[in-house]
């Protein structure tokens, strides 16, 4: 199966006053594998990281102490 190199992360969570906001975030793949031997990806600030199967499955991994990364979804690009 063929590996994309870019993918599309929204995560959607609730706002303050009320309802809910997407925020959209562009990652591209790495040379690193997650725990679970999946490509890892990344944003350009390399602080957001998600090991990607090639199924879609997302696994964030933290990159720095005290964080809790939500579960997107993921959009592959072209």
């Amino acid at each position: 199966m063929e590996t994309t190199d870019r993918y599309r992360l929204s995560f959607t969570h609730r706002r303050s006053g009320g309802g809910t906001a997407t925020d959209e975030v562009v990652v591209e793949r790495t040379d690193t594998a997650g725990p679970g031997g999946n490509p890892v990806y990344c944003d350009p600030t390399g602080i957001l990281r998600a090991e990607i199967s090639p199924a879609g499955e997302v696994r964030m991994l933290a990159s720095g102490a005290y964080q809790v990364p939500s579960s997107p979804s993921a959009e592959p690009l072209p």
